[in-house]
């Protein structure tokens, strides 16, 4: 007998998207969240998939005397009562990445609008002005960029870097042999790739460890001139130091694709979803200070935004769900 599948807050593009892959047998969909659901629709399924909204609580557990499976859409599974879906048999597979190459283009998409004076270069021929006045930009062969994080998308920046012959300083907690052997990546500490890179970026979570490494005390170990780009999470970089480091002319110019007062922000796919209150990002956008800089582009946590990764959130959804059907797991996180 075929398993019983329920999804929750499911579109109805994404809706035609499983079907197509998984046909429409013992399928169920709901827009809504898991909580606003009558328990007596799905209390018989096998697999359960929702996103971060759905709290899939130990309330809810207890009522699902037949699941077996839990494939969350997202990379987090803090809205799982994890210890109690053990206790019960019951396994978790995530979607460990699908942006990686996506936000390592719109790292350079950034890079590259402000080396080249993109936005102005538009503006100004918007408004019938075509003086190259002030829009003579540099070339990024030959310059140095400094990697911070080499881990998934970190790899997609050095690789489009090395094809813009740049040289490359990286800083991570862990070397990768064939990051130095493929594209000669030279791992340094810290204070050195701040010091040497014409272009940090960063690519690394926001935690304890790494909260604010951009501060401070090491701003003005930054090369002058640098340009900084931001596509991870806005705590990394303390905004006050960043505001004095582009006063100073420390820095010349700063792409963010985050802000520091994001923290509310735990998954970049929440951004897209009805529940998420965009009112408090809308705020924080609106009185930050930043925003009025010709020299700092402000994209609105876009960079994992393609119709490509949303997809790949699916894709991998749906193979855990067929692994698990046949007998496998994959993407495990217990």
């Amino acid at each position: 007998m075929d398993k019983k599948i329920v999804f929750f807050e499911i579109e109805d593009d994404e809706k035609d998207y499983i079907i197509q892959r998984l046909g429409n047998d013992n399928i169920m969909f709901f827009t809504d969240i898991i909580s606003n659901v009558d328990p007596s629709q799905y209390a018989d399924v096998n697999i359960l998939s929702g996103f971060i909204y759905s709290k899939i609580s130990k309330e809810v557990l207890d009522n699902l005397h037949s699941l077996q499976f839990i494939a969350t859409r997202s990379t987090g599974y803090d809205h799982i009562a994890i210890s109690e879906a053990i206790q019960k048999g019951i396994l978790i597979s995530n979607v460990p990445v699908y942006g990686e190459n996506t936000v390592a283009e719109h790292t350079f998409a950034l890079i590259l609008a402000l080396s080249r004076h993109i936005p102005e270069s538009i503006e100004n021929t918007k408004k019938g002005i075509f003086t190259l006045e002030g829009l003579q930009g540099f070339d990024l062969k030959g310059k140095t960029i400094g990697v911070i994080g080499t881990g998934n998308i970190g790899l997609h920046v050095i690789r489009i870097a090395a094809g813009f012959e740049m040289h490359i300083l990286a800083a991570s907690r862990t070397q990768k042999q064939e990051l130095i052997d493929k594209f000669g990546v030279r791992y340094v500490e810290l204070p050195e790739l701040l010091s040497q890179s014409d272009i940090i970026t960063l690519h690394i979570p926001d935690n304890e460890q790494t909260h604010h490494i951009i501060n401070m005390d090491n701003i003005h170990t930054i090369k002058h001139g640098a340009i900084i780009i931001n596509t991870s999470r806005g705590g990394l970089i303390d905004t006050n130091a960043l505001v004095k480091a582009l006063d100073e002319g420390i820095i010349a110019a700063a792409g963010l694709d985050v802000l520091e007062e994001e923290g509310l922000i735990k998954e970049e796919r929440e951004l897209l979803t009805k529940e998420f209150k965009q009112s408090s990002m809308l705020t924080a956008l609106e009185n930050h200070f930043l925003l009025s800089r010709p020299n700092v582009l402000v994209t609105p946590h876009n960079a994992f935004n393609s119709k490509e990764a949303i997809y790949r959130i699916l894709d991998t959804t749906i193979e855990n769900i067929l692994a698990f059907k046949e007998g496998r797991y994959i993407n495990s996180i217990i």
